[in-house]
């Protein structure tokens, strides 16, 4: 497409649970023309996913901490990285004083849960709302419904996998959750159709191409944004256009 940058908007990349090390990942993006990546730490260095009872300690909020600033360190390095903070039920703020360019939020069904009722969470999106974070929101159905329409309805939101993991893209559509202005959506692990219907009833504007590495290869995601056969300057706005807006319109902290 001749675009001068490509940005994966959806990679996990960490050292410690799990062997997705940066020098790895790299060599791919750069074989397939991707200039740059937002990455996220592996769920695996957050909480204990099998576990669906996990009591959050000490060592995980270090283990947790170190994985979060393993991509920031990447992008002081100069590497073409935007680290995203992954947030657990610490909801640790302090950590909000860093360069993050987004957020990552995310479960599944049937893993632990986010502790909503907190006093802490609702700190937490609050300053995440102030400072124009973009979250990367992983939830169950329900509590996408609840995070989007009543916790964080302020907040720049992005729902991954067009919502194949937030309940179903056409359950989204029903439910009126892709005409919001502030919410978004990353096209990783997507069906064409599903990319297709998204970008004609909501635009190119709103659509982020991401490849969910290692679940997904960052050159094949790539591919069905290349057979969508966009206008030159709407395929610029979903493989790096959107996202880069977005993260330009992050309130640094001071």
């Amino acid at each position: 497409m001749g675009t001068s940058r490509i940005i994966d908007s959806h990679i996990h990349c960490g050292v410690q649970h799990v062997d997705l090390p940066y020098e790895d990942i790299e060599p791919l993006l750069r074989r397939d023309g991707i200039s740059g990546a937002c990455m996220f730490a592996p769920v695996e260095d957050i909480y204990d996913r099998d576990n669906f009872d996990f009591q959050d300690n000490h060592d995980w909020r270090r283990i947790r901490r170190k994985a979060n600033r393993y991509l920031l360190q990447l992008a002081a390095e100069g590497e073409p990285v935007f680290p995203y903070l992954f947030v657990w039920n610490d909801f640790a703020v302090d950590e909000l004083q860093h360069p993050y360019c987004g957020i990552k939020w995310h479960r599944h069904s049937y893993e632990p849960e986010y502790h909503y009722e907190d006093p802490r969470c609702a700190r937490m999106i609050e300053e995440i709302t102030r400072r124009r974070l973009p979250i990367v929101l992983e939830e169950s159905f329900d509590n996408t419904l609840r995070f989007v329409e009543r916790l964080a309805a302020e907040a720049v939101i992005i729902i991954p996998h067009l919502g194949g993991l937030n309940g179903s893209y056409q359950s989204l559509d029903r439910a009126g959750i892709w005409r919001r202005d502030n919410v978004y959506a990353d096209s990783a692990l997507a069906s064409t159709t599903e990319i297709r219907h998204f970008l004609e009833h909501y635009g190119p504007e709103k659509l982020l191409f991401g490849s969910d590495f290692p679940f997904g290869t960052p050159g094949q995601e790539l591919g069905k944004i290349e057979r969508m056969k966009l206008a030159a300057i709407d395929f610029e706005r979903v493989v790096s256009g959107n996202i880069l807006a977005l993260i330009n319109g992050v309130e640094c902290p001071r």
